[in-house]
């Protein structure tokens, strides 16, 4: 009997211990959240919302979501398992459990103790994600799309804005007293309620895989971009963009070794008010030239047989809804989050319009993939320096939530699972899990040396995930999941998104690959 009274001491000041070390973190990791460190970089596609914690949190067995659970201790707690929800946030169930359903009080506020944001912070990290480097691209897509190219940024804008609302609104199922809990917490955990009971893990693997691609081509676009702007800044060194690829792969190497984002992460707010900054000088100089603007090159036609690039490249710069869920879930006021997205996507709609639309006009028929290509040989290797620095750097946030992904899908102890964990007991990387690191970071070098082209790429990944992410699963998810509730109007809207979503995919998928396949044979034959 004393025995067991000692034993439920101990749990209870053990418990109690857990709980205060684990609100202590939470308050640090929220610390950092307002500082604007989650929002690491602009265009990763998932956004990050937290990447800078995300490490810290699985190494430590500790997650930013933290549970009012002091009293649910003893027993049950070592029994909890991890859900399966995005990777970024739980890799192999370690640390306390996630809630499974969050109860939204009278004035839209969630009920569960958490590191929160406001709904401006939550802003910021949806900008960042949608207003980011790959935006160079724009003027590309206007130059074989007119004034349609215009349109579809514009398209493009309401259209996500739209989507990601929906997305939201199928993590939330009303009660038997008819108020909105959330029962999901994730982009996958909508995907598998979605093909659930007959394929319960079906969806999951499906977001997975379009995540995965999503971020290793992300990888590889910063290592074209890079090689790209150091051959175009420094065009009389005997240096080819194949060797300049090289070189700045050998500077990601030790991306392989990485165990954690802190250091990386401090300097994402800067790269982003630098990107700013380099934005703001090329309209500038965009605008110094306005009375030398073509806008007779500006006509209602397109090329059909790059334009479908286009769409892909456009569509490719709006992509956040992977970590929306995320998002929402950390909001201290989740009932503004649809008035957060529509400023921030008519701010980006904006701002892309004049961007794309100012670079085009200066330079007409003359446009490169990547505008800052145009400038004058001083100002462009100024600003391509801090744009390769900013690749350079960004780099580290999609290849470490990559590898998170795989080794959550392949390389862990679950009896779902192909291989091993990467990591040791004391936590240490092992030899296997360092080659896959390896092995990730050589592909992106090979894949930027022999597909050295900037739009191609872009145009691939808006085509394929980006567009699949974006219009054709939130869609149908909505459809799945709310049909019963859904007015006339919602349902025109989902088909009609779904349809012109599928068609844009498949036209710009073809006509990406058919240019992909030309460059990699060239490649080859060289």
């Amino acid at each position: 009997m004393a025995t067991l009274i000692r034993g439920k001491l101990s749990n209870k000041l053990s418990n109690a211990a857990t709980a205060v070390s684990n609100k202590s973190q939470a308050k640090v990791s929220g610390m950092f959240a307002r500082m604007g460190f989650q929002a690491a970089t602009d265009e990763e596609g998932l956004g990050f919302a937290a990447c800078d914690d995300l490490d810290y949190d699985h190494r430590q067995g500790m997650q930013m979501d933290i549970m009012t659970s002091d009293e649910a201790g003893g027993e049950g707690e070592g029994d909890a398992g991890g859900q399966d929800g995005d990777s970024h946030y739980q890799r192999d169930g370690t640390g306390p459990p996630r809630s499974s359903s969050k109860e939204v009080g009278p004035n839209g506020e969630l009920s569960e103790d958490r590191p929160k944001i406001t709904a401006w912070e939550a802003g910021w990290n949806v900008t960042n994600a949608i207003q980011g480097m790959f935006v160079l691209g724009l003027p590309y897509a206007i130059l074989h799309g007119g004034y349609l190219g215009l349109f579809l940024i514009i398209f493009a804008a309401v259209v996500c804005c739209y989507t990601g609302k929906i997305l939201i609104a199928c993590l939330y199922e009303e009660n038997e007293d008819g108020q909105l809990v959330r029962v999901r917490d994730s982009y996958v955990d909508i995907a598998n309620a979605c093909c659930a009971p007959r394929f319960p893990s079906l969806g999951g693997h499906v977001v997975n895989v379009a995540q995965i691609i999503e971020l290793v081509m992300t990888c590889i676009l910063y290592v074209v971009v890079s090689g790209n702007l150091m051959y175009n800044s420094f065009p009389n060194m005997p240096i080819s963009q194949k060797s300049w690829a090289i070189i700045a792969t050998v500077a990601l190497l030790p991306c392989a070794f990485l165990k954690n984002l802190k250091a990386v992460s401090k300097f994402s707010l800067l790269c982003t008010l630098a990107h700013f900054v380099i934005n703001v000088l090329v309209i500038a100089y965009c605008l110094s030239r306005a009375r030398d603007w073509a806008w007779d090159k500006v006509k209602f036609y397109i090329d059909v047989k790059k334009f479908p690039i286009s769409i892909g490249i456009i569509v490719f710069s709006y992509t956040s809804q992977i970590f929306l869920p995320s998002l929402e879930g950390n909001m201290n006021k989740p009932s503004e989050f649809h008035c957060m997205m529509k400023w921030t996507h008519i701010a980006a709609c904006i701002l892309k319009g004049l961007f794309a639309l100012v670079a085009y006009l200066t330079w007409a028929d003359e446009t490169k993939e990547v505008i800052t290509d145009n400038l004058p040989p001083g100002i462009r290797a100024v600003v391509n320096l801090f744009l390769v620095a900013k690749a350079l750097l960004s780099y580290p946030l999609p290849f470490f939530a990559a590898v998170e992904v795989l080794e959550k899908s392949f390389f862990s102890e679950q009896e779902n699972t192909y291989f091993p964990d990467c990591y040791g007991g004391d936590g240490r990387l092992k030899s296997w899990g360092l080659t896959l690191r390896c092995t990730l970071v050589v592909f992106t070098l090979l894949m930027a040396i022999y597909v050295p082209h900037f739009a191609l790429l872009m145009g691939l990944t808006g085509s394929l995930t980006g567009a699949g992410l974006c219009f054709l699963l939130p869609s149908i998810f909505h459809l799945k999941l709310l049909w019963r509730k859904l007015q006339w109007h919602q349902v025109f809207f989902d088909v009609s998104i779904f349809v012109i979503g599928g068609i844009c995919s498949i036209s710009g998928f073809i006509h990406s690959m058919e240019g992909l396949i030309e460059a990699f044979k060239y490649n080859i034959e060289e």
